[in-house]
């Protein structure tokens, strides 16, 4: 008998030192865990400094109706339900009935308002009870972040967005998305919460083990009144004519700074919306239109009139080794450059360009 026992201690010491801490750990790992609090995304600002995309705090506020003393409960439950009374307008008495309830259940998560912004948070943290925290009041904070966009549709896809799936997986869009992880996205941090049972958990204490750090703010070149009016005038032309999608960007041509950019494509309703970003997706070389730009310049620079007339030769001409060719076989003879323009002469407009800049070529490119 003796020796059975002596056995037996060994065991449980053997037991407490050698396997003491990997169960230890096993137990807390099933009582407390580290919950990730996402950063606070930077914003992003318009030309003027408006802001086009911004994080916002919601709170969720919560009470361990459990953790305070009886003797702090029944002083402060009063006072707590008349100014939750106060808050949302239902009699202090109904309120008062639900927080006796949630103690006699033992309730330690007890949902008292959803989705609050910062200055309604921070009110009904003074309420009376509430303002003893979270050991001896029982108050429980969660904090989420929420996204808002206060041009509301207008440049959406433009501005975009950055979302991360619960695989990690990443999906990006316009400018929120472009810029998100290496400046807006910010340094996460951690709350430390415990297990209440029932599958909730809620925090240990008021304070993050890790605070958040913010991310970086992006100032765009978007300008909110062009923006505005780029919109609607878009969505009026595309109400009119039924098209399918359609996108306007507005660049001020002295600095190549883009002052509006809308997109707007049709659901399966009629209705218009920012579905994609059309004016970068369906982006290719500029083609005929390069044509206006040249002769633009050509023109002011008085290197050429529309008069000028072009030989087009048979259709092909090279320069530097490179052939350049009109749609139409054997070209269009001789013509004026407004005819050029007219139909859309290759050979013609790259011939007058060429020999008008042929001497001092960076005249054109800085025209």
């Amino acid at each position: 008998m003796l020796v059975f026992a002596a056995l037996v201690v060994f065991r449980l010491v053997k037991f407490q030192s050698d396997d003491g801490d990997k169960y230890r750990a096993m137990v807390e790992d099933h009582v407390v865990k580290d919950v990730v609090i996402p950063s606070n995304r930077g914003n992003v600002y318009s030309s003027d400094g408006s802001l086009l995309a911004t994080s916002v705090p919601k709170y969720d506020i919560r009470i361990d109706a459990v953790t305070s003393s009886g003797k702090n409960f029944e002083k402060h439950v009063k006072g707590l339900a008349d100014s939750l009374a106060v808050f949302f307008g239902e009699s202090s008495s109904v309120y008062q009935r639900k927080l006796r309830k949630a103690r006699s259940n033992k309730n330690r998560y007890y949902l008292l308002a959803r989705n609050l912004g910062y200055a309604d948070y921070l009110r009904m943290r003074s309420f009376p009870l509430l303002n003893m925290g979270a050991f001896k009041g029982g108050l429980v904070v969660e904090q989420t972040t929420k996204r808002e966009h206060p041009m509301g549709v207008i440049a959406l896809r433009s501005i975009g967005y950055e979302r991360i799936d619960a695989e990690g997986n990443v999906t990006r869009a316009g400018i929120d998305g472009a810029f998100g992880a290496k400046y807006l996205r910010g340094v996460d941090g951690l709350r430390r919460k415990q297990r209440i049972g029932n599958g909730k958990w809620k925090p240990i204490s008021d304070a993050n083990e890790v605070e958040p750090k913010d991310g970086y703010d992006v100032y765009t070149t978007i300008d909110v009144n062009i923006q505005d009016i780029a919109h609607h005038a878009l969505l009026q032309q595309l109400e009119k004519y039924k098209a399918d999608h359609g996108c306007v960007v507005v660049m001020e041509t002295e600095t190549g700074e883009i002052k509006a950019i809308s997109n707007l494509g049709r659901n399966k309703n009629g209705n218009y919306y920012e579905r994609l970003n059309y004016a970068v997706g369906e982006s290719h070389e500029p083609g005929s239109t390069f044509k206006l730009m040249a002769l633009a310049v050509a023109l002011e620079d008085k290197v050429v009139d529309t008069t000028t007339v072009v030989d087009t030769e048979n259709g092909i001409v090279k320069y530097h080794g490179m052939a350049v060719r009109d749609s139409k076989r054997g070209g269009y003879g001789k013509v004026s450059l407004a005819k050029a323009f007219e139909v859309s002469s290759n050979t013609a407009v790259v011939k007058a360009i060429h020999n008008g800049y042929k001497n001092n070529p960076s005249k054109f490119v800085d025209g």
